[in-house]
């Protein structure tokens, strides 16, 4: 017996040392996590007691060029409930229902689930939820924040966008320059007990939104205005599918006015021009998608005889032709073994190129592109900027389709020569005209100007490469020189405003297939031909009846023109009186 003692007295010592140490251990580990852990813990169960919401930023404003508001924003409101907060659910239900016009089996659904917190209606007009925060219901919060607002509905639609229900950009100026409108959210912090109840006494914590920057543009209200006008009207005159118009500054690019008629509502962007309410799931996005495109940079088409002015300019720049060149038009031309048709049946027989001009005579075009060769043609083609894009700043810009070199036989060359059998941009074709005519720099059309704070400071001008020559400034004012005899007794005869210096040219083409015998037509003009300070391009799709470019298209430029050249300040030229 005497014999088992030392060993009790062992495990006696052993179990007493491991539990020190446990001890030790334990005590260690306490004092890590109150010590050293204490913050992090700290956090996690303030975490727990705190619940918050969203407030949104107040986005900023779009301008334009003169200050005019073109997008703004409203107060609305955000109605949520706290399921554990809430004690009469039937008289939630009840309010709610009648209130937000909604289902009474959506707010019951959310008012029954146990959630944290759940949204049951959000942009709810200001007036509505200050009805619902004076019920003082139990479990109801009503938070203001910002809707989206465009004071003149529809005008610019497709350039300025419109946002989604998080107020972020979805199309257009609001997309693109999201980063400066967004702003930064804010939050209402509230505590609570471990049941999910507010703690009484506890008031709200706030952490303030920051309100975005505003955005200058170079649009200008009163010019949009004039554009959006005329592209109705003539679209109305001609039963056309789509009519688009571009106002620009040549010299540096700034846009003022581009429209895509029929414009839609930018206070309802989900709702058809159409009237259609028979669309759902892909059919409606679809219509949707096609009714926010916007022509100008979105859709390319064939330029037609506006592009002969790329090749008059590298015609007359590379020194194959001058304007004195004598040429004869019998009504065709034979390019290997296929018989190129004037649109002048009879041909116009012996003419200068300045008449072939004139008269947009393509067996001319064809001679000058041929005489250039395929090699110098796409080196310019390339040099004017044509294989690249604008660089405007909206999104979704299409680029310009055209064969590849090695593809482009005589055949090819002498279709492209007058503008067919290739595509581009609106907006790509009114750059390189701007670039051809203002000196010979190329230009990128923009919109953007520069980013103001709400107390107009100013924050960033943006820059653009307008540096770029592509064209010696002596052939530059050649073309103007021509382009101005082409609305001084040419094609373009019915842009002509008297007292004013203008230049421009017609196209008609007609659409792929060329069996549909649709047509668009279209005119570029600028003034004063010999300092431009104002272009303008306008395209017609699918117009009915008479669909010439010099016949319908040219007119509008000219209306726009007599509008917005005196609202420019651009004074008419003065003829020197004769002497008697």
């Amino acid at each position: 017996m005497q014999k088992t003692r030392p060993f009790h007295r062992r495990k006696i010592v052993v179990i007493f040392l491991g539990c020190m140490l446990a001890l030790c251990l334990l005590g260690g580990r306490l004092a890590h996590l109150m010590v050293v852990d204490s913050e992090y813990y700290a956090s996690l169960a303030e975490d727990l007691h705190e619940r918050e919401r969203d407030i949104k930023a107040a986005r900023g404003k779009i301008l334009d060029r003169n200050g005019v508001v073109l997008a703004d924003n409203r107060t609305v409101c955000t109605v949520s409930v706290i399921h554990n907060q809430i004690r009469d659910p039937e008289r939630v239900i009840e309010v709610l229902t009648k209130e937000l016009s909604l289902e009474e089996e959506t707010v019951r659904k959310r008012v029954e689930k146990v959630s944290s917190i759940e949204r049951v209606g959000k942009n709810v007009d200001k007036e509505i939820g200050d009805r619902i925060r004076n019920y003082n219901l139990d479990g109801v919060k009503v938070d203001e924040d910002y809707r989206r607002y465009y004071p003149f509905g529809d005008m610019a639609s497709k350039v300025l966008g419109f946002t989604g229900g998080d107020n972020q950009g979805i199309i257009g100026l609001e997309v693109e320059y999201e980063e400066e409108l967004a702003g930064e959210p804010g939050k209402i912090l509230t505590l609570t007990d471990a049941r999910g109840i507010e703690l009484e006494d506890t008031g709200e914590s706030r952490l303030e939104p920051v309100a975005g920057n505003n955005l200058v543009t170079s649009l200008d209200y009163n010019i949009q205005q004039y554009a959006e006008q005329a592209a109705l009207k003539v679209m109305e005159q001609k039963q056309a599918d789509s009519v688009s118009i571009i106002i620009m500054n040549p010299m540096n690019g700034e846009i003022y006015a581009m429209t895509n008629v029929p414009e839609f509502d930018l206070n309802n962007p989900y709702t058809l021009i159409s009237g259609d309410t028979g669309l759902s799931g892909e059919a409606l996005q679809n219509a949707l998608n096609q009714m926010w495109r916007n022509g100008c940079i979105n859709d390319t088409y064939e330029p037609g005889s506006t592009f002969k002015i790329i090749t008059a300019a590298a015609g007359l720049e590379e020194g194959v032709v001058s304007l004195a060149d004598q040429f004869s038009c019998p009504g065709f031309k034979i390019v290997e073994d296929r018989r190129i048709r004037c649109h002048k049946v009879g041909g116009h027989g012996g003419e200068t190129f300045v008449q072939a001009t004139q008269n947009s005579c393509n067996p001319v075009f064809i001679e000058v592109g041929l005489r250039l060769g395929v090699d110098r043609y796409f080196s310019y083609f390339e040099q004017f900027g044509l294989k690249n894009k604008t660089g405007i700043d909206l999104p979704g810009e299409a680029a310009t389709i055209m064969h590849k070199k090695e593809n482009v036989g005589q055949v090819e060359l002498a279709t492209i020569s007058f503008g067919q059998s290739f595509q581009i941009t609106p907006v790509q074709l009114a750059a390189t005209v701007s670039s051809i005519i203002n000196g010979g720099i190329r230009v990128t059309p923009h919109f953007g100007v520069s980013v103001k704070a709400e107390d107009g400071a100013l924050l960033k001008v943006f820059q653009y490469d307008n540096d770029n020559r592509i064209l010696s400034e002596e052939t530059s004012e050649t073309m103007r020189y021509l382009l101005e005899q082409v609305v001084d007794g040419g094609g373009g005869k019915n842009a002509y405003i008297e007292g004013y210096r203008i230049g421009g040219k017609t196209a008609t083409s007609e659409t792929l297939p060329r069996s549909a015998n649709k047509y668009i037509s279209s005119f570029v003009g600028f003034c004063p031909a010999d300092e431009p300070q104002v272009l303008g391009i306008c395209i017609i799709n699918n117009p009915q009846g008479v669909y010439y470019g010099g016949t319908i298209a040219a007119p509008v430029i000219k209306e726009m023109f007599e509008n917005i050249l005196p609202y420019l300040g651009i004074e008419k030229a003065v003829v020197p009186k004769s002497d008697e």
